[in-house]
């Protein structure tokens, strides 16, 4: 097992995708998504980057500015019905994306759902544990506790944020697959679609709902 050096470039952009990377976007039906932040309180901290990748591995970083609210070419991209995106632990991507650009993504396939449903034999269910288990690859996750909010990336996170959308649409393949054999996919389905309910929770500070 090793640490595999990337071979992905990505284009970084300021503010939204540019006009370019839209249409070619708009061409995939799955997308890779992750988002990093300053912290894990929508309400208090910064969403800092949006990285994509498509099916050809084109892959780009969106640094998103200190008070920006918007990022209409993303918001197009990410509300679109017909694209799958597919993030690891999308409740809080998409929760930042609200928040933070007024996004309500659309679409979603959540990895850390789905591993909960097909991986029942063991109680693992990071990325990390992931692409170890399904890659052989380990994945150096010493930048994820990083200022991702300074202007100029090091070149350590830059290709850290890539290595958190390398590997999303080969797991959703994967994982689908196991779902689907193990009869659970329309249920894993059924949650991947509620997740716009959650993000809409969450917002409203709304707390075990279903409890008595």
């Amino acid at each position: 097992m090793s640490q595999k050096p990337s071979t992905i470039k990505p284009k970084v952009f300021q503010g939204d995708l540019d006009e370019e990377f839209l249409s070619e976007y708009l061409k995939d039906d799955r997308l890779s998504v992750d988002c990093e932040m300053m912290g894990l309180n929508p309400r208090r901290d910064r969403l800092c980057l949006v990285q994509i990748m498509d099916s050809q591995n084109r892959a780009c970083i969106i640094q998103i500015f200190p008070d920006q609210k918007t990022a209409p070419n993303l918001k197009a991209l990410f509300e679109r019905p017909d694209i799958m995106k597919i993030f690891h632990y999308a409740r809080m991507d998409a929760g930042f994306l609200k928040a933070r650009l007024g996004i309500s993504v659309k679409n979603i396939f959540c990895t850390k759902i789905g591993s909960k449903f097909a991986r029942t034999y063991t109680d693992k269910h990071g990325l990390k544990d992931l692409i170890k288990e399904f890659f052989d690859v380990l994945i150096d996750k010493r930048n994820q506790s990083s200022d991702w909010g300074k202007k100029i990336l090091s070149r350590n996170q830059i290709e850290y944020a890539c290595e958190d959308v390398r590997y999303l649409i080969s797991l959703q393949q994967i994982l689908t697959e196991i779902l689907i054999r193990e009869n659970r996919y329309e249920l894993a389905k059924s949650c991947f679609e509620f997740l716009p309910s959650i993000v809409e929770l969450d917002a409203l500070e709304i707390m075990e709902i279903f409890e008595h």
